[in-house]
């Protein structure tokens, strides 16, 4: 499958959220998005990025953005992470891998020399058209909110 690019059609998708609700991208049409996929609920990179797009959460909206992160976890990982850290926005339990793969985030890594298949840490600015206006695949976790409105200026 080809990587998205800006200018792409983004993958519509349907998935449970933390609280078990279902959620699809297409709930967000005439919204802008932010979608951002990260490995693992509660680890170092991964809770720096999402308490970043939390303390920016409210100048995100203010800018016109929502927000969703995804990742492989299940939705009890979810509701834990979002709770210890208090995020305020959709976390999708993306346990089929079947965004990972739609979106091309599901990536071999390679940790000390042993490969592993894994979510390539990205974020994706999405319009209200449902079309993919950036992809950051070098994500700075303590400022990821800061990148996409860089972009977006």
């Amino acid at each position: 499958m080809a990587t998205l690019q800006p200018g792409d059609k983004a993958p519509d998708f349907t998935a449970k959220d933390q609280n078990g609700k279902e959620v699809s991208l297409s709930d967000y049409k005439g919204k802008n998005l932010i979608l951002y996929f990260y490995p693992k609920d509660d680890t170092p990179g991964c809770t720096a990025e999402s308490c970043d797009f939390r303390d920016n959460y409210q100048s995100l909206l203010g800018q016109g953005f929502d927000v969703i992160g995804v990742s492989v976890d299940d939705e009890k990982s979810h509701k834990k992470f979002e709770t210890k850290y208090s995020l305020p926005f959709t976390l999708i339990a993306d346990t089929d891998h079947s965004i990972v793969e739609a979106y091309d985030v599901w990536k071999e890594k390679n940790m000390y020399g042993k490969k592993y298949m894994g979510t390539a840490r990205t974020t994706f600015v999405i319009n209200a058209d449902g079309v993919i206006d950036h992809v950051i695949d070098k994500v700075d976790t303590k400022a990821s909110s800061q990148q996409v409105l860089e972009l977006v200026k």
